[in-house]
């Protein structure tokens, strides 16, 4: 069965609600997924599952020192994470607030491991970004996202 883990840092609660929505997403495709808060994450882990999507709120347009630090130490083992599916999702304080520049840095390491990461052509083009709490609409791109890498990580890996 594939197997998704789903990484976050939420202080407010909003990161977290996004994990819990995208797990939905995930869910419905018929994956495994893992939700856990970046402290209850070891580098090793990452090695387990089939796709990786790491959540985090916007500090100062990029992604939380907590999640930095896991990446950080997880070059260990670089070339191990090559080929597993990749993605992020992020929630700020306003437009303009640094959303993309966040996605992008935690892209930019899943890039550098070697990952596939997934984009969307017609909205949400590096991840899901939430502005405050996630509402209606951002809850149902976070499913459709989940959705969206369960299937690209069930192609690749089953």
């Amino acid at each position: 069965m594939t197997k998704v883990l789903i990484v976050y840092f939420s202080k407010s609660g909003n990161t977290k609600k996004m994990a819990l929505a995208v797990a939905r997403g995930v869910r419905i495709e018929g994956a495994k997924v893992d939700v856990k808060a970046v402290k209850n994450v070891q580098p090793k882990d990452l090695l387990k599952y089939d796709a990786l999507i790491f959540g985090s709120p916007t500090y100062y347009g990029l992604m939380a020192a907590e999640l930095k630090k896991l990446l950080d130490v997880s070059v260990k083992y670089h070339g191990r994470l090559t080929g597993k599916v990749a993605g992020a999702f992020t929630s700020c304080g306003g437009i303009a607030g640094g959303a993309e520049t966040t996605l992008l840095s935690i892209l930019a390491a899943f890039l550098i491991h070697g990952m596939v990461a997934v984009g969307d052509a017609n909205a949400y083009h590096y991840g899901p970004v939430s502005i405050g709490a996630p509402n209606k609409a951002i809850e149902l791109a976070c499913v459709n996202y989940g959705r969206k890498l369960a299937r690209l990580a069930k192609k690749l890996f089953s």
